[in-house]
Parts: C-alpha cells; structure tokens; sequence
C-alpha cells in the first residue's frame, strides 16, 4: 500500500495541526495505521495508532490529551489532530500502515512548533 502525508507546517506554541494520510487502497483491508515521528537526533517513536476494523486507538505518552487520532473510511484516510502543541512536538511525522507482516511508511511531513 502507498501512503500520502499532508499537513505538516510551522504553528506557534499553543497552536493546532492536523495531519492527513491517505492510503492508496482500502484501509479495511489494513490492520492498523499509525502515525509516528522522529526528531532531529531522536529515534523515531509511536505517536498514535487505530486498528482500522475494529477502531482501537493508543496514544504515546507524550502526546495523550493532546492529539487525537481518527479514521475517514470512505476516503481511506487517517487523521492526526494535534492541539495545544509545544516545541517539543517538532518532528518529522510518518504515517505507517500495516497489514499482516507487510508494512509501508509514508513519506515524511515536517512540523515545526516555535514562536
């Protein structure tokens, strides 16, 4: 499955985002979608994750109460809606799809939070 990211920017402090990542096929045919991110020096980590069936979503610490995950079946997309965001959350966002043992990532959208 190929996967588009789009969304990414600079936002101030406080601010809000909301990524979108299209996939290029049915998303029921998937297991789970997730979102991931990776800062300058970081190792990548979880940002949120939704079973695309049954709809379970997690979330990475650092980002619960703050994001939210959600799922657009009839466009085969999946939504990262990011409010109050701090510096911290500066990352290149990923999406990632996963389908049995296959996996596809996206390719990467920058969001930068600075005033």
């Amino acid at each position: 499955v190929q996967l588009q990211a789009s969304g990414g920017g600079l936002v101030q402090p406080g601010g809000s985002l909301r990524l979108s990542c299209t996939a290029s096929e049915n998303i029921y045919s998937l297991n789970v979608m997730s979102w991931y991110r990776q800062a300058a020096g970081k190792q990548r980590e979880l940002v949120a994750t939704i079973a695309t069936r049954g709809g379970s979503i997690n979330y990475g610490d650092s980002v619960k109460g703050r994001f939210t995950i959600s799922k657009d079946n009839a466009k085969n997309t999946v939504h990262l809606q990011m409010n109050n965001l701090k510096p911290e959350d500066t990352a290149v966002y990923y999406c990632y799809a996963r389908r049995g043992s296959e996996f596809s990532w996206g390719q990467g959208t920058l969001v930068t939070v600075s005033s």
